[in-house]
């Protein structure tokens, strides 16, 4: 059963793996053995982070805006210059934005839209050599994972209109993308966390105790429980579960 588990030689690219979530899978995927490769928009936050992270493993930083195309290019070009084989892509960078639904910007979907739809597309889309790359070359699956959110499966009170709607569309994007990349040796699955205490999930992190006693578990989410998370869908553990979203989250989304 170890074996199963172990992500010994392969390597990771964890997008928004600074801070919050990110970094609990990055640390997660590094405990198994992966090489990893964190991606942030703020490269002074990235090489703090993978400093910090490089006393488990092998972890570089590599600055880039995932938001735009050009951003995705310069992210993969530096990249190539480490490896020419991604085993394991998490795409987890995210943005929220709430605000009354009257005075709801256009830029607060875009915003959103780019960074927590589109961008998981074209990031898998641009990197799908280096996958069937990992895929051919060590003969075990390759993997994606995309980060969604319990907000894309019930409603919580704020009026994160984007959001949720983001949130809801990559859980379905996550299934076409893997109807399609399945029988080329790509294992696409999601994970929607629950209450981990992040900049982004700020009732978490600065109201605990609050938070938890709506949570039948009766806390918040830890990094090991995140991190658990992605190693099975990162290995071979994980190998069948396609196209579904593993929900993380105490219970919270069954008593919403």
């Amino acid at each position: 059963m170890s074996s199963l588990f172990s992500l010994e030689g392969r390597v990771a690219l964890v997008t928004g793996g600074s801070r919050g979530i990110g970094r609990m899978i990055a640390e997660g995927l590094l405990s198994q053995g992966a090489r990893v490769y964190i991606s942030a928009r703020k490269a002074e936050a990235a090489e703090a982070t993978a400093t910090e992270l490089s006393e488990l493993g092998h972890c570089v930083a590599l600055p880039a805006d995932v938001s735009t195309l050009d951003g995705i290019e310069e992210l993969l070009s530096a990249f190539r210059e480490y490896e020419d084989r991604l085993d394991i892509l998490v795409n987890n960078a995210g943005a929220a934005w709430a605000e009354p639904f009257d005075e709801f910007p256009e830029s607060g979907w875009d915003k959103v839209m780019n960074l927590n739809v589109k961008a998981p597309f074209f990031l898998t889309q641009q990197a799908k050599d280096l996958l069937l790359t990992a895929r051919e070359r060590n003969g075990h699956l390759a993997k994606v994972i995309n980060i969604g959110s319990i907000d894309g499966l019930s409603l919580n009170p704020l009026e994160t209109y984007s959001y949720h709607a983001s949130k809801a569309g990559i859980t379905h994007l996550t299934k076409r993308m893997a109807a399609e990349l399945a029988p080329q040796g790509i294992v696409v699955s999601a994970i929607a966390p629950g209450a981990f205490a992040s900049n982004m999930n700020k009732a978490a992190r600065d109201e605990a105790t609050e938070v938890a006693a709506r949570i039948p578990s009766g806390r918040i989410g830890s990094p090991e429980d995140m991190a658990a998370a992605a190693v099975y869908l990162a290995s071979s553990a994980g190998d069948y579960v396609v196209g579904s979203t593993l929900t993380v989250d105490g219970g919270a989304n069954i008593t919403r």
